[in-house]
């Protein structure tokens, strides 16, 4: 099972919402595993003029940063006599500050209360987006009314096998985290766990209603060869897993397998609607080759649907841009 150690956690001392840092000693408590807490403050320009009559700069910085530490400090008390817990103010953009602490000290999650009560509310230029994007190490954007233990979990994964060799290879290893991830916190939560994989039928569409020319009864046969493809593929993933985790914590989680016909993009949100999810458990690879991209376009539409918790989670050889 896949087990944190080394946990970071990202918060704002002026918001009451201390959701994620429940959520992430509660975590660090069940992986016996270190948690540090930060927050990112902006820096004051040290040619500011604004406030010289009263304090400098420099005295100024200082201020804000002694009272953010205080601030931190009562904000972890309920939990440093049960974990490791260790704080730290920093001073810049929160994104990047986030993922240059991540580099320093190779922290292996990421939680962050998401900024939106639509989770990003497709403010793709926000810290969130720009950590879904470029953060070497998953990403918990945890929702400002998330229940502090999850009932349903939903884990996303993409079984497909249309793709390039070696996509195919990033994609069944991103999977396999995925699942992993997913299946960890079943059990540390408690929680129901369903996986899904959406598929297409690619050229149903111009089959029916386009330029070629098709019988009903041809393209309804292979749309049904299709779906036993797609089902088969999910299978084997199972499979696979089952034999990775062991079948004994596989059947003590009991997932719940959907195998469903449509564009992803519309179906696992839309999935995760239905299924009332707490939280989404995806990955967000970009397709190889494409310099620059840092998540898949439909990764980034789910994402940007979704009104409960994601965690989101980057293939192994994943580089960020961020240096």
């Amino acid at each position: 099972m896949q087990r944190f150690k080394n946990i970071l956690c990202v918060v704002n001392t002026e918001r009451n919402d201390m959701s994620a840092l429940e959520h992430a000693a509660k975590l660090a408590a069940n992986n016996q595993a270190r948690l540090t807490v930060i927050e990112v403050i902006d820096e004051i320009p040290p040619d500011t003029k604004l406030f010289e009559r009263v304090m400098s700069p420099v005295d100024l910085q200082e201020k804000i940063v002694k009272e953010c530490q205080n601030k931190l400090e009562e904000k972890i008390l309920p939990w440093s006599k049960k974990i490791e817990v260790k704080y730290k103010v920093l001073t810049g953009i929160v994104f990047l500050e986030v993922i240059y602490e991540v580099l320093r000290n190779d922290h292996d999650l990421v939680f962050k209360l998401a900024e939106s009560s639509g989770l990003l509310d497709q403010v793709f230029g926000s810290d969130d987006m720009h950590l879904l994007r470029k953060c070497p190490c998953p990403v918990w954007l945890v929702k400002s009314n998330s229940p502090k233990s999850y009932q349903k979990i939903l884990a996303a994964v993409d079984a497909d096998d249309t793709y390039p060799l070696e996509e195919m290879t990033t994609r069944h290893l991103l999977n396999i985290q995925i699942l992993e991830m997913a299946s960890s916190l079943a059990l540390s939560e408690s929680a129901e766990l369903d996986i899904v994989h959406v598929w297409e039928a690619i050229g149903e569409g111009a089959m029916r209603f386009g330029f070629i020319n098709k019988p009903e009864d041809e393209i309804n046969v292979y749309v049904e060869e299709i779906r036993k493809k797609q089902n088969n593929n999910l299978n084997i993933l199972m499979s696979e897993i089952t034999d990775k985790l062991g079948r004994d914590a596989l059947t003590y989680i009991s997932p719940k397998m959907h195998s469903l016909k449509g564009h992803p993009r519309i179906g696992v949100p839309e999935f995760a609607v239905k299924i009332n999810a707490d939280l989404v458990v995806m990955g967000t690879v970009a397709r190889t080759g494409l310099p620059g991209y840092f998540m898949g376009n439909t990764a980034e539409s789910i994402l940007n649907q979704l009104s409960c918790s994601v965690l989101t989670i980057k293939p192994p050889e994943f580089i960020t841009p961020v240096i």
